[in-house]
This record gives C-alpha cells, sequence and structure tokens, in this order.
C-alpha cells in the first residue's frame, strides 16, 4: 500500500499541447491608442520627438513634396492642358501665374523693377552703402528671396500689467526709496490688479516707515488702469469714482454696504445711503460701469489658436463635404535609401531593422488615425445634418455607442477620437465632443430632444420675457411641454443654474430697475 502510494506521488516530467487565446497589450499597441487621443500640437511634439531618435525618419522638404506627393496633382494638370489645347497656350503667355518662380521673375521684367533707375534726374551718385542696404531689403520677409509674408513677424508683442505700471511709475516716484518700495508693493500685484499683501509687513521688511508705505501704495493708486493697487472691491470701486469726482458721501455709503448689494437689498441701501429709488438707480448705473478687475485687459498667458481638425463645407450636390484639414496632418518620410546604404557594409543592422520597424509602424499609425478621425467625423455630420442645416433647436441627441455601431468601432476608441478634436463648420467652430449630448423625452412618445437644444429653448424663453411677466420655473415647463419637450421642474432649474441664469425673483427686481434706468 505504501509502494503505490509512493508511486503515484513520484514526480514525473511530461509535455502537453495546450492552445488558447489572449490579448496582450505591446508597447506600440498603446502608443497607437495614444496617438488618437493626441491634440495637433501634442502629435507634432511627439512625431519632432520620434524623428530626433530615429535615423531613418526625416520631416519632408518642400521638394520632396513636390516631387512625390504632388506627382498625381501635377499629372492631371498636364493631362487638362492638354485637352484644352489653344487656351493653354494662350495662359501660358500670360505673366498671371500661382506662384511660379518663372513667372515671378518674369513679371518683374514685364513691369521693370529695375530700381537702380529710380530718381534719375536729380544727378545725385548713388550711395555707396547702397548694395549692402539692398541685400537687407532683400532678406526681409516678402523681399526677392520670394518667402511669403509670415504675420506673426509684424505682431507687436503684448504688454503685460507688471510692464504697463512700471512704464509708469518713474513718473510719480521720484525718489530712490519711494521706487524701492513701489517694485516691493508691485511684487504683490495679482493678475486682476489687487494689492495682495500687506502693508505692515512690506514696510517692516524694506526697513521703512508703515507711514511712508501707506504714502507710496496712495499714489500707486493713481496710475492706470484706474482701480489697480486696491486691497479689497470696495477701495477699487472708491479710487475709481474718486478720478471721476463722484465720490461723495452718499456714493460713499453705497460703496460701503455692497453686501446689501449683492443680497438686493436696495430699502436699506435707500436708508443708509440717505436718497430716493431715482438716486439708487443712478448710482446702481455708475457702479455698473466700473471695472471691478482692472488687470483683466493685460492677459498673462498667450491665447492659443484653435486648429480644426475636420473641416466640413456645404457641396454642389447638396450633401456636406467633410474634410481633413491638411495643416493638422503631419508628414513624415522613411529613408529606405539611408538604410540601405548604411546596412550594405553590415553595420548596425540590429539597430536600423528596429529603427526601420518602428518608422515603418509610426507611417502606419499616422494613417491609421486620419483614417479613425476622417469615419467618426463623417458619421457625426450624418446624425447631425439637421443642427448643420437649421441651428441647435435641431441637434438631435446622440451618444458614443450610436456612432461606435455605425462605423463598427469601440466605445472606447471614438471616446478618444473626439478628445480634444475640433470641427469647422458653416455654424462655427465646435468640439466633437458638443455633438454627443443626452436625451430628453418627448411628449406622447414622439422623438427625443438634445440636452443642448433644450438649453437652448430655455435661454431663448428667458430672454424674450417681460419685467412684467418674468416665467417662473413651472411656466417654463408649461412652455417646453407645449413645445414637445418632457421636462421636469428641477431639471429646468438645474439648466439654468448651469447657464448662470438668476432665479425668477431675481430676474423681476433686476428688468423693473433697468426699465425704470431706461425710462429715465
Amino acid at each position: 500500500m505504501n509502494g503505490s502510494f509512493a508511486s503515484a506521488m513520484a514526480l514525473s516530467a511530461n509535455l502537453f499541447l495546450r492552445q488558447n487565446q489572449s490579448l496582450v497589450m505591446t508597447p506600440q499597441l498603446m502608443q497607437s491608442i495614444q496617438l488618437l487621443q493626441m491634440t495637433h500640437f501634442e502629435l507634432v511634439q511627439f512625431i519632432a520627438q520620434e524623428v530626433e531618435k530615429n535615423p531613418l525618419l526625416e520631416f519632408p522638404s518642400n521638394d520632396a513634396e513636390t516631387g512625390s506627393d504632388r506627382v498625381g496633382e501635377d499629372e492631371g494638370h498636364a493631362q487638362h492642358q492638354a485637352e484644352d489645347g489653344d487656351s493653354g497656350d494662350a495662359l501660358s503667355g500670360d505673366w498671371y501665374d500661382n506662384g511660379s518662380e518663372g513667372r515671378v521673375s518674369h513679371l518683374g521684367d514685364e513691369l521693370d523693377a529695375n530700381y537702380s533707375n529710380v530718381f534719375q534726374d536729380d544727378g545725385a551718385p548713388q550711395r555707396a552703402d547702397a548694395p549692402e542696404l539692398l541685400s537687407q531689403w532683400k532678406s526681409m520677409p516678402g523681399g526677392s528671396e520670394g518667402e511669403g509674408y509670415d504675420l506673426d513677424d509684424f505682431v507687436a508683442g503684448q504688454v503685460s500689467l507688471r510692464d504697463h505700471i512700471i512704464q509708469q511709475i518713474p513718473f510719480i516716484l521720484t525718489g530712490a526709496a519711494d521706487r524701492l518700495i513701489g517694485q516691493h508693493l508691485l511684487d504683490q500685484l495679482d493678475e486682476a490688479g489687487y494689492f495682495q499683501g500687506d502693508i505692515s509687513e512690506a514696510a517692516e521688511r524694506l526697513g521703512a516707515a508703515t507711514a511712508d508705505a501707506e504714502r507710496v501704495l496712495a499714489e500707486l493708486q493713481t496710475l492706470d488702469p484706474p482701480g489697480v493697487f486696491a486691497r479689497n472691491l470696495a477701495e477699487c470701486l472708491a479710487i475709481q469714482l474718486r478720478q471721476k469726482d463722484r465720490f461723495d458721501p452718499a456714493m460713499e455709503a453705497f460703496v460701503s454696504n455692497l453686501e446689501l448689494l449683492a443680497r438686493r437689498d436696495f430699502a436699506t441701501l435707500k436708508r443708509l445711503c440717505g436718497v430716493d429709488e431715482e438716486d439708487l438707480l443712478d448710482m446702481l448705473t455708475e457702479i455698473r460701469q466700473l471695472n471691478p478687475k482692472p488687470g483683466s485687459g493685460f492677459e498673462a498667458g498667450v491665447s492659443e489658436a484653435i486648429m480644426p481638425d475636420v473641416v466640413v463645407r456645404p457641396s454642389s450636390d447638396g450633401s456636406w463635404l467633410v474634410e481633413l484639414n491638411p495643416d493638422t496632418l503631419p508628414r513624415v518620410l522613411v529613408s529606405q535609401a539611408y538604410f540601405a546604404n548604411v546596412t550594405k557594409n553590415g553595420d548596425d543592422h540590429a539597430f536600423l531593422s528596429e529603427c526601420l520597424q518602428n518608422a515603418n509602424w509610426l507611417t502606419r499609425s499616422l494613417d491609421q488615425r486620419a483614417k479613425t478621425i476622417m469615419k467618426v467625423a463623417t458619421e457625426i455630420v450624418r446624425q447631425q445634418d439637421a443642427f448643420l442645416l437649421h441651428g441647435v433647436d435641431h441637434l438631435r441627441p446622440l451618444n458614443l455607442k450610436t456612432v461606435a455601431d455605425a462605423i463598427k468601432m469601440h466605445e472606447s476608441t471614438v471616446s478618444r477620437v473626439t478628445s480634444n478634436k475640433y470641427m469647422l463648420t458653416p455654424r462655427g467652430l465646435f468640439e466633437l465632443k458638443y455633438f454627443f449630448t443626452v436625451s430628453i423625452s418627448a411628449v406622447e412618445g414622439g422623438d427625443g430632444h438634445s440636452a443642448e437644444a433644450v438649453r437652448h429653448k430655455i435661454r431663448a424663453l428667458i430672454m424674450q420675457e417681460s419685467p412684467e411677466a418674468v416665467l417662473s420655473d413651472d411656466d417654463i415647463v408649461d412652455m417646453l411641454k407645449k413645445g414637445g419637450v418632457d421636462l421636469a421642474r428641477r431639471t429646468v432649474a438645474k439648466y439654468r443654474e448651469a447657464m448662470n441664469i438668476a432665479s425668477s425673483v431675481q430676474r423681476r427686481r433686476e428688468k423693473r430697475a433697468l426699465a425704470k434706468v431706461a425710462g429715465f
């Protein structure tokens, strides 16, 4: 018994053949997925890094683009000229052409662009430095080198709030000590133009008297823009009112009790200011004309223009023409000739083979990325055709699953493609995710409505209301129901608050006050 048990438990080596399936995320596959959700700027940076570390990758030059990418275009153009016959010959002799270098030189001869014979009547000898000046003129943008103008070269540099104030300080602070205090106070100015430091601590740190620091701060508060160096909103408004000579005792009491204005407690404000309703409305109008953030006109960061990834425009047959923006499609070339020349000698064959594999993968991934964006954008245009024709009221409810099922892709792929991608349409520039909105049920089982379209209807109803007939949330629910939208009152309130629209009570007060101001 013990022997059989020991024999059964003996260790032995055996061979088994097993077949199974598993999904393995290789690094290249993960990077391909990341390429889908990259913005244009991120993609350009990524490709630049790949070109820097891969000797087989290079950016196409103008000659390469002309010789390879536009071969078909040139052949078609030549065929078109052959078919036209006489018209092509007639145009070939014309000096007008789209940017050909030979045509430009011919145009210069026709127009007599020789500057050496200009102003010869005065008999003045030519300057000795004329060739040097001419070479400098040729090197400028748009000179005779054939380069076009770059508008960025002529854009004035943006002046920050700090630079704007530094230019004014020497005119009001003449002493070296005062300028040192002013420089220290300037360092504690925020982007809105408010002084965020403590004047006593600043004086103590500089070893100056608090009275001197207060005096310098008062001088700085007279600078442009009005209201700068204020320590709070009340002081900011008071500075601007003083410069307008409108800071009387009534206005001082008004500015000192801004919390009552926020609560719309106009009765208490009238009592504290000692004015009637008409004067209070005039004071409120003056306050509205002031700038609560004097530094807001000086942008701290540089705003970047959004490059649309997809361009949609109407076609001649009534459909929509969807195209990828060529400016957002980076191009890279794989140098097969360099690979063949280097590997011919047998040097670094393994390294270059890996580089060739990575280069081919990158070109395929970029091509697949462009095709995927095109598929998703085309399906979005097909689904939202009514929006492009008639506006936001006709924006259909759409989710990722609907688009994914239509183009036979996974929802996660569609989500990555629509992240940070923009579409230029005849109705404006929109992010691709803008077209995906939840569905709101319709009355009596009709077609659902897009949440964005419903928000647009709520905003339109409120904009059209009069001071005597301000709509409550219940009134909006009833009017939407008459239009075929079934929406709960709490949902209307949520949409209204998300659009920063006040309640019906607050809107009634504001509209009546504005109506009285307009009447006077």
